[in-house]
Parts: structure tokens; C-alpha cells; sequence
């Protein structure tokens, strides 16, 4: 169990809850093929969470990131998303080093609220209310993705946009449940500021992982 713990905390073996082949439904790669590893464990605890079974790492089997790289060469496409879960509980560097020996285009999905590490192609960074992002996240996103619940999630991802760099896309995408309350709206920011684009959950509509 010792060596067990030592070896997560080195990120030389990872819980994975899943991994999958699929469309990236959301985002800047949007439409685009690609690998999911979603890792266990979460303690941001989004109320309007899909993945809740996601959120106790010793529910999952902790695997060698070889193991994980070579069932990620198994599918035709080289891009592949690293999610969660918050995949920045751990140490990816090792993953992300043997994803990229592999060929591997890497993205990363996260709060951003613990410490960054790994190296990455891409960032999403999408931030939440429950739990404040560290410090790191905001020079390393690519992409910030606010998700709007709450009328009061505008102003939440205004302050968020302030302190990412000036070259990261932003997006507002709405939570699934609340589409139909807050899209109108969205619409209207996006109009009055064009900086900003839309992101949809499109996986969903086409019912697919």
C-alpha cells in the first residue's frame, strides 16, 4: 500500500475511472477525434456535476501510465484528453511525458485548482466557484470555459477572463440543465463582446460519450 501511495504521488500510476474513444463534443477541438482518460478523484464538487461517480479516487483501478499510454494506441487518432475528475490532484508529468514519446497532440480539462504540472499542447481552464484556482493556471490556459449556471456566473467569468493572457480563448458554454434559462442571455454577451465565443455540449446532442 506504501509503495501503491508513493507511486500515485510520483504520477508514475494513476486511478482511471474510463477511457474512451469519442468526438470531443465541447470547446476549441470541437468535432475533432480523440482518446479521454478521465482520472478519479475530485474535491471541486460542481453541484450540477455529470460525472459524480468521478469524484472518489478509490473507487477506480490505479493503472502504470504505460499501460494507460498503450490502450490510448490502440485508436487511429493522435489527440488525446486528459479530464476528470481533477486530473491536476496528480503528478502528470510522467503520463504527458510518455503520451508525447508516443506522438500524442495532449489536452488538458481542469479547474485549475491545484498546482499545474505535466506539458501540454492545450488548456482548458475552466474555473469554479466551489473551489478557488491556484495561482499557475491562469499563464498556462489556453482556453478559459466558464460554464454559466447562475446569472451571476457573467461576472464570475469577466473577473476570470482579467487574469488569464491576453491570447487565451474565451468561452461561455451553458450547463446542460440550465440551457434553455440562460442561452438568450449568453447570446447577448457574446454580441456585446466579441472576444468571447459560445461552446455547446454537442456530444450531447448527438448522444454519444
Amino acid at each position: 500500500m506504501k509503495e501503491l501511495k508513493e507511486a500515485i504521488a510520483q504520477g508514475t500510476m494513476l486511478p482511471v475511472m474510463e477511457a474512451f474513444y469519442t468526438i470531443q463534443g465541447e470547446g476549441s477541438f470541437t468535432g475533432h477525434p480523440a482518446y479521454f482518460i478521465r482520472l478519479g478523484g475530485c474535491d471541486v464538487g460542481c453541484v450540477w456535476c455529470d460525472v459524480k461517480e468521478s469524484w472518489e479516487a478509490a473507487k477506480w483501478p490505479v493503472l502504470p501510465v504505460d499501460e494507460i499510454v498503450e490502450a490510448a494506441l490502440v485508436y487511429p487518432s493522435r489527440l488525446v484528453v486528459i479530464t476528470g475528475g481533477e486530473p491536476l490532484m496528480y503528478e502528470l508529468g510522467p503520463l504527458t511525458k510518455k503520451l508525447k514519446e508516443a506522438g500524442f497532440v495532449i489536452n488538458l480539462e481542469t479547474s485549475g485548482a491545484h498546482p499545474f504540472s505535466g506539458h501540454f499542447d492545450w488548456v482548458c481552464f475552466s474555473p469554479k466557484k466551489f473551489k478557488k484556482p491556484h495561482p499557475d493556471i491562469f499563464k498556462k490556459a489556453d482556453e478559459l470555459k466558464v460554464v454559466i449556471f447562475h446569472k451571476s456566473d457573467f461576472e464570475f467569468a469577466l473577473n476570470h477572463a482579467a487574469q488569464v493572457r491576453s491570447d487565451c480563448k474565451l468561452l461561455l458554454q451553458p450547463e446542460w440543465s440550465k440551457a434553455d434559462q440562460h442561452l438568450k442571455s449568453i447570446v447577448e454577451f457574446v454580441k456585446n463582446r466579441p472576444n468571447w465565443n459560445i461552446s455547446l455540449q454537442t456530444h450531447k446532442f448527438m448522444d454519444i460519450p
